[in-house]
This record gives structure tokens, sequence and C-alpha cells, in this order.
């Protein structure tokens, strides 16, 4: 239960900031501490999710990235270097950089394989991997750089972007021990699947030009492929076929698969709806249809005029949105949904997330999927702080 300090509440009054929520209540406090963190989801998780600081001078919002496995949380902290914070190991947070690694805007960690980080860079890809007593990372036979780095990751190779682009999207696919990587830039008339054991790549040239998001569903069988002018292609990944779809609600802001790869929930810059595709035959078929799911909280409290960001969870539970401007009231919220998903996806409102300080906003967030007791949410706010919601459920404590 909440310390006497703290509050449940759907909406978090002015001054207030979100520890975690538990069991559909999001709980409140005065101030941001580890001690409201300790009794309020500390008891139940056993553990606490200390705050991480950054520095404000990257341009474009950070990206924020969690471990598929592991407690670890890396995101985009400056310019040209990101941040890993290992809460397994409780150690400091480590810096990541290099001369290759120049204008970040992206980091996606390899899944099913160890601690291997992927940073999208001004002409290429930087691969990290971690060092410890006994596995000392190995780089690439002509690979040379400058630059220093925490002794815990070592850069092993750099994937090199045609004509020194600007990678501006990544995506693991989900296959085991051979995942690829698929990367594109707004620069491209195409995107690149990048055998990152040879280091060859191989660019897919549709005309797909000005990509702004990529997402492998979690089967592997689809691919979803968005464009800065509104346009998206659902690929089959089995002969690399695909099919256009095109929006009049603005561009696409976020895409999430629910667990099974059989559905795609996708966010659109001038509306509130989303938008849930669903396939209506077996892989390989692009038969699918599109149905609206409406979030009629953000209509009547927000006065917003669309959706800025977009995340759901693995377990397909719970859903964060962040929508653009909107009244003072609301301004700089997260709100958070709880999912059901039958035929249709059912979301029902929760609360809405408040951070740290005046006149702040939610520069990006992202799903931690690992905990038994419910999702975590790590929130990058513009006032320079990267902070982890415990979503704690009660139906998991109970199993």
């Amino acid at each position: 239960m909440p310390s006497s300090s703290s509050s449940s509440s759907m909406f978090p009054q002015a001054g207030s900031v979100t520890v975690c929520e538990i069991n559909r209540h999001l709980i409140t406090a005065p101030s941001l501490s580890d001690d409201e963190a300790k009794e309020t989801y500390g008891k139940i998780l056993g553990t606490v999710f200390s705050p991480i600081p950054y520095q404000l001078d990257h341009p474009s919002p950070a990206a924020v990235c969690w471990h598929q496995k592991k407690d670890i949380l890396a995101f985009v902290s400056a310019r040209n270097q990101v941040t890993v914070g290992d809460y397994g190991e409780g150690k400091d947070p480590c810096i990541l950089i290099n001369d290759l690694q120049r204008e970040v805007k992206l980091v996606q960690w390899r899944p099913n394989a160890g601690k291997t980080l992927s940073v999208a860079c001004k002409g290429g890809i930087c691969i990290w991997t971690a060092s410890y007593p006994g596995n000392t990372a190995c780089l690439r036979p002509g690979l040379t750089s400058r630059g220093t780095s925490d002794v815990r990751w070592t850069l092993v190779d750099f994937l090199r972007s045609h004509d020194n682009e600007q990678i501006t999207a990544l995506s693991w696919s989900p296959d085991g021990r051979y995942p690829f990587l698929t990367s594109a830039s707004y620069e491209s008339s195409s995107f690149t699947i990048w055998d990152v054991a040879q280091g060859v790549g191989t660019p897919i040239r549709r005309g797909l030009g000005s990509i702004s998001l990529l997402k492998w569903s979690p089967t592997g069988d689809y691919f979803f492929a968005a464009k800065f002018d509104g346009t998206f292609y659902l690929w089959e990944t089995n002969t690399w076929t695909s099919e256009p779809w095109s929006s009049t609600s603005g561009c696409v802001t976020g895409a999430a698969w629910d667990p099974d790869g059989r559905m795609i929930l996708v966010a659109f810059s001038e509306s509130l709806t989303l938008g849930s595709i669903h396939f209506a035959t077996k892989p390989p078929s692009l038969d699918a249809h599109l149905l609206p799911v409406e979030l009629p909280e953000l209509n009547s409290l927000t006065n917003s005029g669309g959706i800025d960001k977009m995340a759901w969870d693995a377990s397909g539970e719970r859903l964060a949105v962040s929508y653009k401007d909107g009244n003072e009231l609301y301004n700089g919220l997260i709100a958070i949904y709880d999912v059901k998903r039958a035929t249709l996806i059912t979301p029902s409102f929760i609360g809405f997330i408040r951070g740290p300080g005046d006149d702040i906003k939610p520069l990006t967030f992202s799903f931690h999927d690992k905990y038994k007791q419910g999702p975590l949410l790590s929130v990058c706010w513009s006032s320079g702080i990267c902070i982890t919601y415990p979503l704690v459920i009660r139906s998991h404590l109970s199993a």
C-alpha cells in the first residue's frame, strides 16, 4: 500500500510526481525519492529503480530501450553518447562514447545474444558488447577507432551505411541465435538487412524513401515499415513482398505488435484514435483489415490534436500514450491503459503519469517486459532524467 505521503488518483495533481501503478491505481508522491519507491513497489518487487540523470544537448527526442531478458536499460543521453544502466549489477550507469558514434538517433538490444547493443548513428551502426572477466569482446578485424568508454563495454563493429547516411530506424529480427538487423535512413530509397556476423548489408530497394520506423513481428513472419509522408507497408518475410497502406490521419508516430504477431497497433500524428491491423489468415498472407481503437479519454480531457508516441508492453496488458500539445492542465502527461485482447483490442483507461518538474514533457518511453509482477515503463523526461515506473498487476502477484 502507499505510504502516508503518497496517494493514488487517475489525475496526478500539479506539483506531484508519479511513482508506480499498483493494481490499476497510479501512486503519486510530493517528490521523487527512492524512499517513496521502497514504500510502494519496492516492498513487492524487492528492488528500486533509481532515476538516471542525463544531459540535455540532444536536438531530437532521446530513444530508450530495455534488454529483453536482463535488467539493463540503454538510452540516448546526448548528441554522441549512450547511457547504459544495469540494475541487475547495481553499479553506476556507464557512458558509451566513440569517435565513430556521431549524431545518435536510437538504440536497440540484440535479442538472445547476451549484452549486445546496436546504436544508430551518422554514417552507420555501432555495435557494442559487454566485456567482463573471462569474456573480453573482440573487435572486427580492420576496425580502428578512437575515443573512450567504460571498460565494461567494447565497440566491436561499425556497420557503415551507404554514402555516410544518417541511420534513423533500427529493428532486430527475433530469430534465435542468428537474428538479422534491419536499418533505414530518411536519406535513402531503401532499407538494409544486415548479416551482423559477416558485417554485410543487403539493400531492399522498393522505392521506400524517407523511412521513419521499422518493426519486426515477434514471430519474424511480418515486417512493418512507415514513411514520414504517412504511408506504411506490411511485408511478409518469406518472399519479401509487401502491401502499401496510406493514412489520412498524418504520419505514423508509433507501432507495436501484439504478443502473437497476428496484429499491429498503429498511432498517427493527427488522430487520437489508434488503428489495429489484423491479419485475416496465416503467414505469409498479407490479407489484413484495419479497425479503429478509440481512446475517448484523450478526446474528452486533453484537447490534443494527435498522438505523439506510443508503447505497448509485450504481454499486451499495458498501453502508454503521449499526445501533442493539449490544454494546460493535461499537457506533458502520459496516459496509461489496461488492454484486453480478444477479437478486438479494448483499452480501459487507468490514469496519467506525471514526471518531475514544471512544463516538462516525455521525450520517449519504452516497456521492460521481464517482470512477472507487471511491466516496467521507462520515460526520458525533458527535465533531463530517465525514470522507471513499475506497473504492478494484482493478477500477476497471485500467479
